[in-house]
């Protein structure tokens, strides 16, 4: 199983810290913004010297804020019904590697301006482009895909310079399904996100 660029996760980790709590009525662009001044927080907190500390400071505050079912739920594809006595521990595998993921890279973290170009809503389904301008090499741009879950919003896919997160992952999954089992396939989540924990 191949998996996104340095790089890709890097930009995409800006999403991962929102304040639990923080006001449900803001807009997605406040919530994303939100989401940065948490990372910095954490980041410059004087636990950040213990690893161990930060990260797990940065995971509770990241899962509250994807919509982890629907992610999982998108990234599996066809494949979701045949598996609908196990969605359950697919979402669980899911986001434990996804969000060890996000926060084992932020520590790529270094100075880089957010600039937020637009917010797009319709009715409850929302999109925040924003552009990573680092103090060296080209920009980046990473667009939020978000709706509304009882009242909050929440992330179901980041676009990556046009790349979506999901749509990866799904491709990803859907080779994998086609050589071997859903227990292969979670077993390799499992594998990963162990190593990434390590």
């Amino acid at each position: 199983m191949s998996y996104p660029t340095t790089r890709v996760v890097t930009a995409i980790f800006f999403a991962v810290c929102v304040t639990p709590g923080f006001a449900v009525a803001s807009s997605p662009t406040e919530q994303i913004r939100e989401t940065i001044r948490q990372v910095v927080s954490v980041a410059n907190s004087p636990e950040a010297g213990n690893e161990t500390a930060r990260k797990q400071a940065l995971r509770d505050s990241l899962m509250p804020r994807f919509d982890w079912a629907e992610m999982a739920k998108q990234a599996l594809g066809k494949h979701w019904q045949g598996v609908s006595a196990r969605q359950n521990e697919f979402i669980a595998a899911f986001a434990d590697f996804l969000g060890n993921s996000y926060v084992g890279k932020i520590g790529s973290y270094k100075d880089e301006k957010i600039v937020f170009v637009q917010e797009t809503v319709t009715e409850n389904v929302a999109e925040v482009k924003t552009r990573i301008v680092p103090t060296r090499g080209d920009p980046t741009s990473v667009n939020y895909q978000l709706h509304q879950v009882q009242g909050d919003w929440k992330i179901f896919d980041v676009v990556v310079e046009d790349i979506s997160l999901v749509v990866n992952y799904r491709s990803q999954f859907s080779r994998i399904l086609a050589k071997g089992s859903f227990d292969d396939l979670l077993r390799q989540l499992k594998e990963k996100e162990q190593t990434q924990r390590n």
